[in-house]
């Protein structure tokens, strides 16, 4: 490999990783850019009308259902939850209150031991449950500041949207201009296989995302057949609320589960509490089993390549590294395949 293609391939790399964090918003108004481009082409043939007033359009469209779904999905589950967080004391109250209730009626069967032993297993219980519920406050405390520190990040999600919604518009508007300006920065006879390349990161992207809610809609089948075993009233919206949470890579599944299996618990529910449990577990497993193949077979890339390059890129960025470790995967097989990088390993004797 020559000094040359690895300077290229460090840049890109660089490249990549500034536009996954300091520049998300542009890559994402890019993405949906391209996303929004065959309906912008559709329409323009269709009412032989401007680039510019039909982009103006799509993206208004685009715009509009956005804040609508936000609307109606993101603030009713942050209403919800914060309705929650003010009623945890007293939950946790009515959990302590339980406890001790079932300390006491529970006499019968401390009887039935020897006194010393009946009144050291009584104690344990009696601490534990204190124990518990102290722990379960310090929990609460924990996630309302967490809940607090994400209220601060609103004005920066504020400004985030702003430049994405701009930077949409704008790179709709001139999205032929800027593809072939791309183009011109490489010599003539490279510009195919640019564009070769660009039209690969394309359908992988598409593809990238399409594997996502294909993931999604599997994992609510599962969990909402699991619901359903479990007898859990309203499982439809239970369900699309767990996919929903588990699409946000910070929280996941378990951030709507285990609250709600120690919830179930405390509540004397040991069938639901388990049941839960098992479901976590199927889901977790389930994901794991299915997310390489899924995603290896819509961008391209075989399952083992997926899972270790989103393994590794989850080691070294975070979860930006998710998808930018499949990212250059793609972008590393469409350079050999056009002939742009090449690799080939010589042994001398």
């Amino acid at each position: 490999m020559s000094l040359r293609t690895i300077v290229f391939c460090v840049l890109g790399a660089v490249l990549l990783y500034g536009m996954f964090t300091i520049g998300f918003p542009f890559l994402l108004a890019m993405l949906i850019a391209l996303l929004l481009e065959p309906i912008v082409l559709l329409l323009t043939r269709m009412f032989r009308g401007g680039r510019v007033t039909v982009s103006a359009v799509v993206c208004t469209l685009f715009t509009g259902s956005l804040l609508g779904f936000v609307y109606l999905i993101g603030f009713k589950i942050v209403t919800e939850l914060i309705q929650f967080w003010k009623n945890a004391s007293v939950y946790l109250s009515d959990a302590k209150l339980f406890i001790e209730d079932s300390s006491v009626r529970n006499r019968l069967f401390y009887k039935l031991l020897p006194y010393d032993v009946a009144e050291q297993v009584q104690r344990y219980v009696e601490t534990g449950a204190g124990m518990l519920t102290e722990n379960l406050k310090s929990i609460v405390t924990a996630i309302s500041g967490y809940f607090l520190d994400v209220a601060k990040t609103i004005p920066n999600l504020f400004v985030f949207f702003v430049v994405f919604v701009i930077g949409l518009y704008l790179i709709s508007f001139s999205l032929p201009k800027l593809h072939q300006s791309f183009l011109n920065l490489f010599e003539t006879q490279s510009r195919p296989k640019v564009a070769a390349v660009l039209s690969d990161l394309r359908r992988a992207i598409i593809g990238f995302l399409f594997a996502q809610v294909l993931i999604s809609l599997l994992t609510y089948v599962v969990t909402l057949v699991g619901l359903l075993v479990l007898n859990v009233d309203y499982p439809l919206a239970v369900a699309l609320l767990i996919v929903l949470v588990d699409i946000l890579p910070v929280l996941g599944t378990s951030a709507v589960l285990v609250p709600w299996v120690g919830y179930s618990m405390l509540a004397g529910d040991m069938r639901l509490g388990i049941g839960l449990i098992i479901l976590l577990l199927v889901i977790m497993v389930f994901r794991r089993l299915i997310e390489p193949k899924i995603i290896g077979d819509a961008v391209g890339i075989n399952a083992l390549a997926a899972l270790v390059s989103m393994y590794v890129g989850f080691q070294l960025a975070g979860v930006i590294g998710l998808i930018l470790g499949p990212v250059l995967i793609i972008v590393y097989q469409a350079l050999r395949r056009v002939g742009l990088l090449k690799i080939n390993i010589k042994l001398e004797q």
